[in-house]
């Protein structure tokens, strides 16, 4: 890993610069490959107040970038919350790449076969349903549905519009009488 630590109208002292190496160094835990480290600190002014401002690039492998910019009034305090920052950062991308697995041909041909099984069950669920087609294509009223259900014998059912226009089914019940609901 490539370490670069600049001063932008700052003078870096020894102290602050070892300080950022070992916030730089701590990176390493989350087994990211790690390209390069650039840690830009600047001093400025704003509105009459100083501070500074602490930068971090951080390269990863396949092109991935993490920047983070951190201002405060104190210099360790930016590095410290900068740091935090880029830790926080970095193990949520290390999470991602860890959720994200390959499976093994051992697991993905279990899959499979589970997969199969479950089609054969479903396949034999849909041999014992036999779709019909609907003779209705109007709806009939109470005495329609009445003769029909006397004429036709093998059906049970018959649904149709009553006055206040919801649908309701009448059926033939065992006992040779008709049910509404």
């Amino acid at each position: 890993m490539n370490k670069h630590i600049a001063g932008r109208h700052f003078e870096l002292t020894e102290p602050i610069k070892n300080y950022i190496e070992s916030a730089i160094e701590s990176l390493d835990k989350y087994n990211l490959e790690i390209i390069s480290v650039h840690c830009i600190v600047s001093g400025d002014t704003k509105n009459g107040k100083k501070g500074y401002s602490v930068e971090f690039v951080v390269n990863l492998k396949d092109k991935n970038t993490v920047v983070i910019t951190q201002r405060d009034k104190d210099v360790y305090a930016a590095i410290d919350l900068a740091a935090e920052r880029m830790r926080k950062s970095l193990r949520r991308f290390a999470d991602k790449i860890k959720d994200h697995q390959v499976t093994s041909l051992r697991e993905l041909e279990s899959e499979i076969e589970e997969a199969e099984e479950q089609l054969d069950f479903v396949n034999d669920i849909e041999d014992d349903i036999i779709p019909m087609d609907l003779e209705l294509h109007k709806p009939m009223d109470f005495e329609e549905a009445r003769q029909a259900l006397i004429d036709d014998p093998k059906r049970v059912f018959i649904v149709f519009n009553d006055n206040e226009g919801r649908m309701r089914v009448m059926y033939k019940r065992a006992d040779g009488k008709f049910g509404l609901y």
